[in-house]
């Protein structure tokens, strides 16, 4: 029900930033990481962990607060990094179902301007999307039509979401949205690893 509103806004997303994307990074990086959230998301099922979610949420929490205080880590530009970088943070964020958060975390280390980087991270999503919404549509299409009224009003949530943040973005000097993004993200890790730590205690 949600790959609906998601695809929406990720291509509403994309249109407002296409010339914005990173072509070197996308089609490295990019391609890498939708191929990746590809299987990692099939094989959600079988890997998926507490462990695994911990681990990645310390991970989220470390590039966040490298983030906010400034101590980045920058990865090399090379064919190399942007291949392994986008195939593991795929592949990870596709297990764990948050691959948006882990696809951000990677991408900052290489080094893109706000709108490059939202631009090259829509445009890997927007690959994932248009490969498993059919998917979706085939194997869940009756409980999304039962749905619909949720999806309709999601929908035009995130398509007004969408309209007034992509211009705002312009707007955001690159240093502050760099730090509103990794204070999103060790948000996201301290979440990820409660939530496991909760699930392992109980």
């Amino acid at each position: 029900m949600v790959a609906i509103p998601h695809f929406v806004a990720t291509g509403l997303r994309l249109t407002g930033l296409r010339r914005d994307i990173h072509w070197p990074t996308f089609r490295q990086f990019g391609i890498a990481s939708a191929v990746g959230g590809l299987i990692g998301a099939t094989l959600q099922a079988r890997l998926r962990s507490p462990e695994l979610s911990m681990v990645l949420g310390v991970l989220l929490i470390l590039a966040g607060g490298s983030e906010l205080a400034q101590r980045r880590l920058p990865l090399p530009t090379t064919r190399f990094w942007r291949l392994l970088g986008g195939t593991l943070s795929g592949l990870f964020g596709g297990m764990v179902g948050n691959q948006g958060g882990i696809r951000a975390a990677a991408l900052l280390g290489f080094n893109l301007s706000a709108r490059e980087l939202v631009a090259t991270s829509t445009a890997s999503a927007i690959l994932v999307d248009a490969a498993r919404l059919p998917i979706y549509l085939l194997t869940s299409g009756s409980a999304i039509v039962a749905a619909k009224a949720t999806v309709v009003v999601a929908t035009i949530g995130v398509v007004v979401g969408t309209m007034v943040g992509v211009p705002a973005l312009g707007r955001i000097p690159a240093s502050i949205y760099r730090r509103m993004l990794g204070g999103l993200l060790l948000i996201l890790g301290a979440w990820l690893l409660v939530t496991a730590l909760r699930s392992v205690t109980s």
